[in-house]
């Protein structure tokens, strides 16, 4: 069980705006792994990148997410199991999309030798995009963006510190002490 931290609104602000970022390109992403830095260490330690990035001056406590390599195809866990970030990143986000059921849906899983293909074509099937952020101090973050069923709806936005807890410890190990 992991130690409550207080809500983070610098960790919610980043979480969002990388969800909004990954969301532009619209659906069917790859899951993506950004780092997340202090910015005015940023501006100090990398002042092309930073200037490249369009930061010119930053808020105290302000945070920076730097895109990591694209994850390989290899499941999920196994891939965060094997990272550990170094002191200079702060915490970390992870967008990742997935697809859920309704929990009267699952004994139709039971029945089939492909549950992923089961789900995918399940009538009652809903696409989720997670956006779930972690920091040393044990904040956690999460947007979760649900793809609206017809193209001239809005997509429904969820927010909250312990929406995917499972994730959020995953990423929690990776910034090992």
């Amino acid at each position: 069980m992991h130690m409550t931290a207080p809500p983070s609104p610098a960790l919610l602000s980043v979480v969002g705006e990388v969800e909004g970022h990954v969301a532009e390109a619209g659906w069917d992403q790859p899951a993506q792994l950004f780092a997340l830095v202090d910015t005015e260490d940023l501006l100090r330690a990398e002042p092309q990148l930073a200037e490249s990035m369009g930061l010119v001056v930053a808020r105290p406590g302000s945070l920076t997410p730097i895109a990591q390599d694209p994850l390989k195809d290899t499941p999920l866990d196994e891939q965060l199991a094997s990272l550990v970030f170094g002191p200079g990143v702060l915490g970390v986000v992870l967008v990742h999309e997935v697809l859920v059921l309704p929990p009267s849906a699952e004994g139709a899983l039971d029945d089939t030798d492909d549950p992923t293909a089961a789900a995918a074509e399940h009538p009652e099937r809903r696409e989720v995009r997670m956006a779930v952020g972690v920091m040393r101090d044990g904040s956690r973050e999460s947007v979760l963006r649900l793809r609206s069923a017809g193209a001239d709806l809005e997509d429904e936005r969820v927010t909250g510190g312990d929406l995917v807890p499972g994730l959020a410890d995953a990423l929690m190990a990776t910034l090992g002490e």
